[in-house]
Parts: C-alpha cells; structure tokens; sequence
C-alpha cells in the first residue's frame, strides 16, 4: 500500500524557477524581488542614459548588480511604464 507523505513534505513550489500550480489550481508567484539601494542607484542611472537595452548590455549590468536578466528586463519594463505614466500626466 503507498502512503502520501504529509502535506509539510511536498516538494516546493517554485522549482528550477517554473511556476506550477498548487492543490487548489492557483498560481504561486515567485516572491517580489527587493533592490538594494545600490541596485536600484545603478538601475536608475542606467535608465537616465537609456531606455532600452541591448540583450549583451542587459546580460552585463546582470551580471555587475549580481541580478538574473529577467529582473533587469522587468525592472526596466516597469520604469519605462512609470515613466510614460508621469509623463502623460504632465
């Protein structure tokens, strides 16, 4: 006869950073990634210079603030987004 282990020994959620879906068919979201102020600084200046990134200049500055690519893509995605929005505000 096969035992289920107990519901606190289940694999994890988020694994190889895939999201699946729990028991009750919810997504589970990777938590929300905190910038350090240094981070966020070198974000912010790189921004000011551009607002789009080549793929090689998005692996570099990854690479530099000890970030993933999609982080960075997501960060600059958000900014260009908050950026628009204020804009059209005046």
């Amino acid at each position: 006869l096969l035992s289920h282990p107990p519901e606190h020994e289940k694999p994890p959620a988020v694994a190889n950073g895939e999201l699946r879906l729990n028991g009750k068919g919810k997504k589970l979201r990777k938590p929300r990634t905190i910038y350090s102020s240094l981070q966020l600084q070198a974000l912010n200046q790189r921004f000011q210079q551009t607002q789009y990134l080549a793929l090689p200049e998005r692996a570099e500055l990854a690479a530099q603030l000890g970030l993933t690519q999609t982080q960075v893509k997501i960060w600059f995605q958000n900014k260009r987004s908050k950026y628009k929005k204020i804009m059209k505000q005046g």
